[in-house]
């Protein structure tokens, strides 16, 4: 999903600057938006190390300038059920999935202030509205996502910077494709038919693909959203029953 919506965005026409733990990953999605004429660049960084994020926006702000927008979106914490994971496991993920994403608005929030604008996505799960057994850490912490989101969108606001979630559902991915190993291995089927099996809990029959994730993570970014703040939108397909 962060790839496709590094690749959304720089197609809209920003300029993108991509970090992530993987060198190869980094240099091929920004190889990728420079061969069709966008300007990009990619920093190595572990979202979870404070100092990581900070070397990160000062990179990208001697490079390409101040941040205007920022689309934060890390990888899921450990699977298991709520009671079989150790508490390691839960801080680690409290890391990479919520206090990094208090810093990175840290970061960012007082040039936003200053200049009047900005546009702040984080990419959530729909497991935040509609928590998933096997997935207690990514529930818990990301059903907190959803109401930082929410806090940070009224503070930011007055300075015309809108802050948003997107809750993406089962989406084919990496990540996707690991739970459902493991879920094959539960079930005894093979691993293409428990893909299948979470696309059809979608009104639509399929699972997502990060594309489409990316277009609403892009629009959200946009101009035209500035009378769109707080919100955590749902783009799963039509699998969330609830209406909350």
């Amino acid at each position: 999903i962060g790839r496709a919506a590094a690749l959304t965005l720089a197609e809209e026409g920003a300029r993108v600057s991509v970090c992530a733990r993987n060198r190869e990953g980094l240099d091929s999605v920004v190889a990728e938006i420079r061969a069709s004429g966008g300007e990009a660049m990619g920093v190595v960084a572990e979202v979870s190390c404070a100092g990581d994020l900070e070397r990160w926006h000062a990179e990208t702000e001697v490079a390409l300038g101040p941040v205007h927008v920022l689309v934060t979106n890390t990888g899921g914490p450990a699977a298991g059920v709520a009671g079989s994971v150790s508490d390691e496991a839960w801080l680690a993920g409290f890391d990479s999935t919520l206090l990094n994403v208090v810093r990175l608005v840290r970061l960012v929030a007082p040039g936003m202030v200053e200049r009047g604008w900005g546009r702040i996505v984080h990419v959530t799960s729909l497991v935040a509205k509609e928590p998933n057994d096997l997935l207690a850490i990514s529930s818990t912490l990301r059903s907190g996502l959803m109401g930082l989101t929410r806090l940070q969108a009224r503070e930011l606001g007055p300075s015309g910077i809108t802050v948003n979630g997107v809750l993406p559902g089962h989406t084919l991915t990496d990540r996707q494709r690991h739970l459902a190993e493991i879920r094959s291995a539960q079930l005894g089927v093979s691993v293409d038919e428990a893909l299948q099996m979470n696309g059809d809990l979608a009104a639509v029959r399929r699972l997502g693909r990060p594309e489409e994730i990316a277009s609403a993570i892009a629009f959200l970014c946009s101009e035209q959203t500035g009378f769109i703040t707080g919100v955590n939108l749902l783009v799963d397909g039509g699998a969330t029953r609830g209406l909350g």
